[in-house]
């Protein structure tokens, strides 16, 4: 059985063992690095972030998802749609087609985001 009082103390003599976190992100900070995450944590998703980020002009029509991910177009759009609420692709409509690219420096600024989250200055020995 623990005894506390000797663990308790023991802490205490050898300095505190609760002030050592010097940053976290807040709350809102992590919901909307949730969302980002949670958007970009799909295979489909990641296949139409490769295809944008590899395209020669920067930009992809929405038809031209369809045949390199096999969906059909209805679940493309849902899939672009999720990536653009979180940011992390921009559209804008030509004709009947929409074309998108990638958000402004959406996928750097994730990838920052994500390594911010879990650097930590203090590297382990």
């Amino acid at each position: 059985m623990t005894n506390f009082a000797t663990s308790e103390s023991s802490t205490a003599a050898s300095g505190p063992c609760c002030d050592q976190i010097s940053r976290s992100l807040d709350r809102a900070e992590a919901e909307a690095l949730a969302v980002r995450l949670s958007a970009a944590a799909d295979p489909v998703r990641l296949q139409m972030l490769s295809i944008i980020s590899n395209s020669a002009s920067g930009e992809v029509c929405a038809c031209d998802f369809v045949a390199p991910i096999g969906k059909s177009q209805p679940t493309v759009s849902h899939h672009l749609k999720v990536l653009a609420k979180a940011g992390l692709i921009d559209g804008h409509k030509r004709g009947r087609w929409i074309w998108y690219r990638l958000g402004n420096d959406a996928v750097r600024s994730l990838a920052n985001a994500l390594n911010g989250v879990v650097s930590s200055s203090d590297e382990p020995d």
